[in-house]
């Protein structure tokens, strides 16, 4: 079965400087068509006034607020260009966010869109793919770990902590999901 013409799915990641929305600095964001993975959007963002970052998060990443500061988008323009790919990449269907860890991503791109004064184009629902997988297999929650998931799924991006490297890699993983999901139930 074809992909929905009603939806497209968009994996988004996003680098940040701590784990909580609105206190910690969201710095990068990349997302890609899930099935269509030249269709693509990165931004680093300048550090929004008032968040902060803790060292072991941009130990992670790799990226440097200070720097961000200078050289990276302004949160503002990012929301409005990020809405207007969302909306151009989906067209006449609904647009679906989808992420490794939705939990986690979720948050950061609704303060995101929300302190920039931006309609959300996603509205107010993200699809989980480690969810998606934990109720595909019948896992554990530990076991939809990325270094857990079974050979057809584990898709390593590039480069792992770059939103734009993961976004691409964590579409790959769930269109290989979604298409075992619908074989099962359209053989």
């Amino acid at each position: 079965m074809a992909p929905s013409a009603l939806e497209t799915y968009v994996s988004v990641d996003v680098e940040t400087g701590g784990p909580v929305a609105g206190v910690h600095a969201l710095l990068s964001l990349g997302a890609c068509v899930v099935g269509a993975a030249g269709r693509t959007f990165y931004a680093e963002l300048q550090p929004r006034e008032g968040t902060t970052s803790v060292q072991a998060a941009l130990d992670v990443a790799g990226l440097d607020p200070g720097r961000l500061a200078v050289s990276g988008t302004d949160p503002d323009r990012a929301a409005r260009d990020f809405a207007r790919w969302v909306s151009e990449q989906a067209g006449q269907a609904r647009p679906v966010f989808v992420a490794f860890n939705a939990p986690f991503d979720w948050p950061f791109v609704v303060r995101f869109f929300h302190d920039a004064g931006v309609e959300n184009p996603f509205g107010f629902t993200a699809l989980d793919t480690k969810a998606f997988y934990m109720g595909l297999h019948g896992t554990t929650w530990n076991e939809t770990r990325s270094s857990q998931l079974l050979p057809p799924y584990a898709v390593r991006p590039d480069r792992e902590h770059h939103a734009l490297s993961d976004a691409v890699a964590q579409a790959e993983s769930f269109s290989r999901m979604l298409a075992h999901a619908r074989s099962l139930h359209h053989p």
